[in-house]
């Protein structure tokens, strides 16, 4: 299996760390050219950016403004309370586990501080975070996709959807179908097979088994004929989301197994978890095939559980550290209204 982990976002402090000295005693402070670099190569890696720092708000974005550089950072969280208050609060921006943070500060008390609240958090003293960027695993994924490239993109577009559906007068599902959603299933190519060991690596909350595979893995399981490897792509009236989701199904003798259901936390909201799913029990059916499902649980996927019992699996046993399920396919769901579907 594939276990290198890498940082998803970090998280910077601005006075003393980003640019030299106090913004508010000193409005002339200029962004260090060592630190503008390394924004700029993590977000070519497809790492994020935000910001933890206690200054004024209004300030510290006009001073971002001018240097061209508020557009690299996502759910800036800039006031007076502690740092360690703010971590969390990116997490749940981003969708991400507070894991997949590092904070960088120059204050040691700061990184004391976020280290000691969060000790899942990388935290990075602004002295070694250049070095770190070039050396230290974290900040160094296997492989630098297309989606990589334009990740912060893709955030900034949901950042707009976000903040659309909050301002919409109406139901969820009202929202859901003025976005034009287009949902794409289809075998994966060899080219989505870097996109897919990322999304493996990179996605924890809507994993059903909490398991990485490698590029060699998901190679050799694209060209076994007893395994069926499908990838999703989504786009809105907003832009593409990318490609978010991966489907493993093992069809050989006896039932089919559901070896792996992933969808990015992005789509959490979108209800294309349930399509995915939806569709490989349409496909076991027209196989004359039964579907199962394993299930491991990770404690931080409990979603994906709750998406077998709505799409109505029920347990048949324990193997091992998994939970297996059976797909009732009596009676499967259409796509929802407000979702387009094409299966290639």
């Amino acid at each position: 299996m594939c276990t290198v982990k890498t940082v998803k976002c970090v998280v910077w402090d601005l006075d003393g760390t980003l640019w030299d000295g106090v913004l508010l005693e000193d409005r002339r402070v200029t962004p260090r050219p060592e630190i503008v670099e390394a924004i700029t190569t993590l977000s070519e890696r497809g790492i994020l950016h935000s910001i933890a720092s206690r200054n004024d708000a209004d300030a510290a974005l006009a001073k971002l403004s001018e240097h061209g550089l508020d557009e690299h950072f996502l759910y800036p969280q800039i006031g007076w309370h502690a740092k360690s208050r703010s971590i969390p609060e990116i997490a749940r921006r981003l969708n991400f586990g507070i894991d997949a943070l590092a904070f960088v500060d120059d204050q040691r008390f700061e990184l004391e501080e976020v280290g000691y609240r969060h000790p899942s958090v990388l935290c990075v003293a602004v002295d070694d975070i250049c070095d770190a960027v070039r050396s230290r695993r974290e900040f160094q994924p296997r492989f630098i996709t297309d989606e990589s490239r334009i990740r912060r993109l893709l955030y900034r577009s949901e950042e707009r959807r976000v903040g659309d559906e909050e301002d919409f007068v109406g139901t969820s599902e009202d929202f859901l179908a003025t976005l034009d959603m287009r949902l794409k299933i289809a075998p994966a190519l060899e080219d989505d097979l870097q996109r897919a060991e990322e999304l493996t690596v990179r996605t924890n909350q809507l994993n059903s088994t909490g398991r990485t595979y490698s590029y060699e893995q998901l190679a050799a399981l694209r060209e076994d004929p007893d395994h069926l490897l499908l990838v999703a792509s989504l786009e809105d009236r907003y832009g593409p989301y990318g490609r978010i989701g991966l489907v493993l199904v093992e069809t050989g003798d006896g039932p089919w197994t559901l070896r792996l259901l992933l969808m990015s936390c992005r789509v959490m909201s979108r209800g294309v978890g349930s399509v995915l799913l939806h569709h490989v029990m349409r496909l076991a059916r027209a196989a004359n095939a039964s579907l199962h499902a394993e299930l491991v649980e990770t404690g931080r996927n409990r979603l994906m559980y709750v998406t077998y019992r709505f799409a109505g699996f029920r347990e048949v046993r324990r193997d091992g550290d998994a939970l297996v399920l059976e797909a009732d396919l009596s009676a499967i769901p259409e796509p929802p209204a407000y979702l387009a579907l094409e299966v290639v």
